[in-house]
């Protein structure tokens, strides 16, 4: 048994390659050969997770890939368990509908990050994404629960759809966070263009914030500075075009 399981992107794919075989949970397993013989859609045609990464190691639940990702969608599809390490930038559906473990980005990923498949009613259902870059639209969208947290920008719909679980933004989040959300929090340490069916209903110092900051900080080593760990927070309920249980949280100083 390998102590880690290592896919390195050794072809770059012409095409969007949706490679949803890639999660950390179903490699345990797997020894090396039957991880390279996984199905993957390149352009629309079958081909092999091994025409496209080397791969070292297996049967573990430990996973690194390495590589420019940015054309590679889905990994951690359904992730239901274990650790998945993205050394680069990652394409879209990034942790779809994923229900546990934990996957930690060091670079950008795409749109619908921990989201729903196409018509779905639920997406991310547990576990953790951290994300140490820019993420695209509708992060988190029909959430149930888990975590996803990213260090730089979120783009538009971030949480839409939420009926729980936790989205922090250490950057600017883009228009329409929280639209049609129902429960959960969206955490936006910066600028947030936020909905108008958002009502203010308070200023104050979240203690769970605080907590989840020094976790972010303490246990994955994302920088977070004190204030907003000590900081003040306006919260607004919403979305009061639905049942209106949700909040958003922004950062507004010591």
């Amino acid at each position: 048994m390998s102590d880690i399981i290592t896919l390195s992107l050794a072809e770059q794919p012409a095409h969007a390659l949706i490679a949803d075989c890639i999660a950390a949970d179903r490699f345990a397993g797997l020894d090396a050969k039957a991880i390279a013989e996984l199905p993957v859609v390149h352009g629309g045609r079958p081909e092999t997770l091994g025409e496209f990464f080397k791969i070292r190691g297996g049967l573990s639940s430990v996973v690194r890939v390495e590589g420019e990702l940015a054309r590679v969608a889905a990994i951690g599809a359904g992730m239901a368990g274990g650790e998945l390490t993205i050394d680069g930038s990652v394409g879209r559906d990034l942790g779809l509908a994923m229900s546990g473990g934990r996957i930690d980005v060091r670079g950008h990923a795409g749109d619908n990050v921990g989201g729903a498949r196409p018509g779905a009613a639920r997406g991310m259902t547990g576990g953790e994404i951290i994300v140490r870059g820019n993420v695209g639209d509708e992060a988190g969208a029909r959430m149930r629960r888990g975590m996803i947290a990213m260090t730089g920008n979120g783009g538009q719909g971030t949480g839409v759809g939420m009926i729980a679980g936790t989205v922090v933004v250490l950057g600017r989040t883009g228009p329409g966070a929280g639209r049609f959300l129902k429960r959960g929090s969206i955490v936006a340490l910066g600028p947030i263009d936020r909905p108008a069916t958002f009502r203010y209903a308070c200023t104050y110092h979240p203690p769970h914030v605080g907590l989840l900051l020094r976790y972010l900080r303490n246990r994955a080593g994302v920088t977070v500075a004190d204030r907003y760990v000590v900081g003040r927070y306006e919260r607004y309920s919403g979305d009061l075009a639905e049942v209106g249980k949700g909040e958003i949280l922004h950062w507004v100083g010591e």
